[in-house]
């Protein structure tokens, strides 16, 4: 078994595509759109991984309360501290906010938590 893909509801589906496709290598399909439905999509996928995520929109499904039970964040591996290191520094650079690390985690984790434009939580792991 294993996970196909994860959906996360955007409000700015143009910007989070570009930010994935940016600064994590993603590559998007064409856009999904259904007019009669008000819904748009796009699947991303990511180099060396299977698992895809999916950026969704519909003008009637707003933010809610990030600090809720459920799906708290999305882990990326990158490969190696360094390039934790390098992709936390150019995020940081390109004013998204560091919520923690880098630093290596009482489990054994060397990571570092950013947030993308729509303050999603990413975790950046080797």
């Amino acid at each position: 078994m294993k996970i196909e893909h994860i959906a996360l509801w955007v409000n700015d589906l143009e910007q989070m595509r570009q930010f994935y496709e940016t600064y994590l290598g993603a590559t998007a399909n064409d856009k999904y759109t259904n007019e009669r439905k008000q819904f748009e999509s796009y699947f991303l996928t990511f180099p060396d991984s299977t698992c895809r995520l999916e950026l969704m929109r519909r003008p009637d499904i707003e933010s809610a309360s990030r600090e809720t039970l459920g799906y708290t964040h999305i882990a990326f591996s990158l490969g190696s501290k360094a390039a934790v290191d390098a992709l936390t520094a150019r995020l940081q650079d390109d004013g998204y906010p560091l919520l923690d690390g880098p630093r290596t985690t009482g489990d054994g984790y060397y990571e570092s938590v950013m947030l993308d434009p729509e303050q999603n939580k990413l975790e950046l792991t080797v």
